[in-house]
């Protein structure tokens, strides 16, 4: 009996100590790792939004960006960081879906990490060279099944790269790969005629596709791109169900108490939510999502699915 009691009584203390904790946070300056190289649109979202969230929690949000090994790095960092509520993660969903499946040798595990909120949502435009004479998905399949068509990506394993994977087995087609180091000079050489098509982020694309130097078939994504609303998605040029989008997530390391997980998701959910916000992700070709962590948690499970049945099919292996 007093074994009991003194447990409960332990429970107890602990449990104000937690409130007591949740209420007074944060007291101090939040660092925000970005396993990403800076001046990306990522990185454009994240401070965007963090004068609102500094407002609403009273404290300033320190950006640190990390990069490296394709997001390695930064995000084994924060693995390890402590779940006191004052080290969070800001990336690409890519990180935690794909790059488990493709290094032999990982620095973290996705379980050291847990969603605090899915930012926004994006997707690749599939663009081709004027020079290839194709202007709709059905007509680039048709000519991928009768003669031999290349694609660049910004990358191996970059969203580029999967996008059109997914898209070729749905297509039942197969195009050359040629990976490029980051998606400018993919869309150079595209340019150039030296590559056929590719799917690429559409703000790098859509200069181009204005002046008529590049023609858009699709947009990857389940919806319409904000800022090409008269591309049609890949689903409604024939393939139902054809989703390959992409997202901004924010990350805490495991053990950080529910009560301050819910206080950042609430201020940044806020500051995503702002008309000026969407309008500026609007822009960047990004829709707003603020879902919780459950439905964040719902989304990386099934992505981290797809991304890896696509990876295992391509044998795709990065060191």
């Amino acid at each position: 009996m007093k074994k009991t009691l003194a447990h409960g009584l332990v429970a107890s203390l602990l449990g104000l100590s937690l409130s007591a904790s949740a209420q007074s946070w944060p007291d101090k300056p939040m660092r925000v790792i970005v396993p990403l190289p800076p001046g990306g649109p990522s990185d454009i979202v994240l401070r965007g939004a963090a004068p609102k969230v500094q407002q609403l929690l009273g404290q300033p949000l320190v950006i640190d960006n990390k990069p490296g090994a394709n997001g390695n790095i930064g995000t084994a960092e924060a693995a390890r960081a402590a779940g006191d509520g004052y080290t969070w993660m800001w990336t690409t969903d890519t990180t935690l879906t794909v790059n488990p499946h493709v290094y032999e040798k990982m620095p973290f595990k996705a379980s050291d990490l847990q969603p605090v909120i899915r930012a926004s949502s994006f997707s690749q435009t599939l663009v081709c060279s004027p020079k290839t004479g194709l202007k709709t998905v059905a007509e680039l399949v048709k000519r991928a099944k009768s003669t031999s068509l290349n694609y660049a990506s910004g990358g191996a394993g970059s969203p580029g790269h999967l996008t059109t994977e997914l898209f070729s087995a749905a297509a039942g087609v197969q195009m050359t790969h040629v990976p490029y180091k980051g998606p400018a000079p993919a869309v150079q050489d595209m340019l150039g005629g030296q590559v056929d098509c590719g799917f690429l982020a559409g703000p790098t694309v859509l200069p181009h596709v204005r002046a008529g130097r590049l023609v858009a078939l699709a947009v990857s994504g389940a919806k319409r791109s904000p800022i090409l609303p008269e591309v049609p998605t890949v689903a409604e040029s024939g393939y139902p169900g054809f989703d390959a989008s992409f997202s901004l997530l924010l990350f805490a390391p495991k053990g950080t108490p529910t009560a301050l997980v819910q206080k950042m998701h609430e201020a940044l959910a806020t500051a995503l939510k702002a008309p000026e916000m969407v309008e500026k992700l609007a822009q960047s070709d990004q829709t707003v999502v603020a879902g919780t962590p459950a439905e964040a948690n719902a989304r990386l499970a099934q992505d981290t699915q797809r991304w890896g049945e696509v990876a295992r099919r391509i044998q795709l292996r990065l060191e």
